[in-house]
Parts: C-alpha cells; structure tokens; sequence
C-alpha cells in the first residue's frame, strides 16, 4: 500500500540566520553600513539586527565605526516633502573613491521647513507647519542606528525662520514669535534631561532679519548671519554682541571644522579662523570647483574631520566633493 506525502509549503531556514546570534552580528558587522538599509529589506530578522545596538557596538569594537552623512532631498513624487539618505561611499581597484545616495526606506518623508541638528547619533528635528502654513510647536528625533523616530515634549513656543546648532549639551533655537520679523526669541533643549529650559530668551538687541539656517558654533559662541550683521550669542555669560569682522563676508550656508568656519562663496572655499580674526581662502581647488561655479546652489557640512560641498548638478541632482581640511 503507497502513501502520498505532501511536499511541505514551509521554506527550509535559512543557513544565516541558523547560526549563533554573536557569529551573525558579527558577520553583519564587517558589511558597510550603506547596505544596511537594502539588508532591512530582506526580512524581519535582518530589520531587527541592523537596528539592534549590539551590531554597533560589534562595528566599533571591530574599527568599523564610520561618520555617516545624511542628506535630506526633495522628493519628486511629493509636495515640499523631503526624503533621507545616507551618503556610500566606495574605493575602487584604482583607489578612486565614488559616492551615492542611498535612501533611507523606512523613514517618513520630512516638512521641508524643519530644522536639524546631529547629536551623537540622534538628529533633532524642530520646527513644522500645519495645513494652514502655522508654525507648530512640533520636535523630534531620529535615531541614526534603528532610524526610528521618537516624538520629543513640544517646543515652549512656535518659532518661524528658525536656526539651531548645539553647545556643550543642549540645543539652542532661535527664530520669530508671532511672525513678526522683530520678535526674536530662543528656546533651549537639554539632550541630558530631554526636556525643554524653562526660561524663554529674549535677545538684549535688535535682530532684525536672521536667514534661515545660517549659523555657526565657534569657540564655543554661536553666530547668527542676518542681512546686514552678524550677531554673537554666549551662553555661559547670557550675553549678544555682533561680530564686525565676520560682517565683511556673506558666510551663508557655511559649517565650521576645528573650529574654522568654511563657506562657498560661487569662486573660492573661504575660511574664517576666529582666534586669528582672518579671513582665507583655500587653495588647490581652483581646477576641482570650475565646474561648479553655475550651480546656482551650494551647501557646505562638517563631515568626520572632513569637508563635504554639496552642488546641484541638475535640477534636484547632487553633486558631492569631500575635502579633508
């Protein structure tokens, strides 16, 4: 008498993920973290794992532990909604290093009027409008190792046109009150405590206008760019001030690396070193920035130690040149 046997629907495991968990992380842990995000894609086991804080304390432990790079990009299939990447870097056989975009699937699109600031390996994310173009009290964070995001206690008040940078622990968000160009107000978050300073700070002078996303931290002393000055913030002594030297120069959408202040200016990569109170230019790059004079748009950031300069190539295209400094 024969009998039938069902062949089993049930897919046999995997020989990966049937090895030890330590063997696994470990394994994942040698692989570039720009393949993290198509890894997620795998399965759910493979999205648990890049997430999972062992595999990167595995990468540093291992010396893999790399800066990332995240670019936030409009997104073509959205209205002024953003999309994050991670900047994959690879060196080929000729030792010439290329660089792409890889996006980030998992995260939600982004307002493109928010602002960020990197934090460790948290990005805060302050600032949105609602359906009627009001300023929101909104906050949030994104964690750069599950790329999970975390809502944060709202802000103390809405702010429009807003600046944020980060000094010894907390973060300071400057912007107006009412939509009134005058009234300049600073909130403070403690990334400590994760909660917001209760006291509202009202600049002693008038500010009067700061440009969105122009501002620096420099010997431990943020600088706002506005139209017409550049204003100082302490925040150990609570005082402003303005920066005549720094006034002489449209530093608009710079960053600084050991405390040097690098911008684009169309031509030429200028620098500014504070305690030398000059200004610079870097040179040897004249044959590498012809190219880019007609970009029409230029970000510079600070990059693990590095320089990146980032040009639009074509129209919502990139094009990215790392310079170390």
């Amino acid at each position: 008498m024969s009998t039938k046997i069902r062949a089993s629907k049930k897919q046999p495991p995997s020989l990966f993920t049937s090895l030890p968990k330590d063997i696994i992380v470990d394994i994942t842990a040698r692989v570039p973290r720009c393949h993290y995000p198509t890894l997620s894609l795998v399965c759910k086991h493979f999205r648990s794992l890049v997430a999972s804080p062992e595999l990167y304390t595995s990468r540093s432990l291992l010396g893999f532990a790399k800066p990332c790079l995240y670019v936030f990009l409009l997104n073509n299939n959205a209205d002024d909604d953003l999309r994050c990447y991670i900047l994959h870097r690879k060196t080929n056989r000729r030792r010439k290093t290329n660089g792409r975009l890889v996006i980030i699937p998992f995260l939600p699109t982004m307002p493109n009027n928010v602002r960020y600031v990197a934090v460790g390996l948290k990005i805060y994310v302050f600032g949105e409008t609602d359906k009627d173009h009001n300023m929101t009290a909104s906050a949030i964070t994104i964690d750069c190792i599950s790329h999970k995001v975390q809502t944060l206690p709202s802000m103390p008040i809405p702010l429009a046109g807003t600046v944020v940078d980060f000094i010894d622990g907390k973060i300071y968000i400057i912007g107006y009150c009412d939509k009134e160009w005058k009234k300049i107000k600073m909130v403070v978050f403690n990334t400590t405590t994760q909660m917001w300073e209760p006291e509202i700070i009202k600049p002693e002078m008038e500010i009067c206008p700061v440009l969105p996303g122009h501002v620096v931290v420099m010997a431990d002393n943020m600088y706002v760019k506005g139209n017409d000055n550049t204003f100082v913030y302490d925040p150990k002594e609570s005082t402003w001030g303005t920066d005549e030297m720094l006034n002489s120069k449209r530093w608009v959408r710079s960053c600084v690396v050991d405390d040097v202040l690098y911008y684009y200016d169309g031509s030429k990569l200028r620098t500014y070193d504070p305690k030398k109170r000059c200004w610079g230019v870097v040179k040897g790059l004249r044959e590498l920035l012809f190219d880019r004079r007609c970009s029409g748009w230029s970000e510079t950031v600070s990059y693990g130690g590095k320089l990146a300069l980032l040009f639009r190539k074509q129209l919502l295209k990139l094009n990215l040149i790392l310079i170390k400094v």
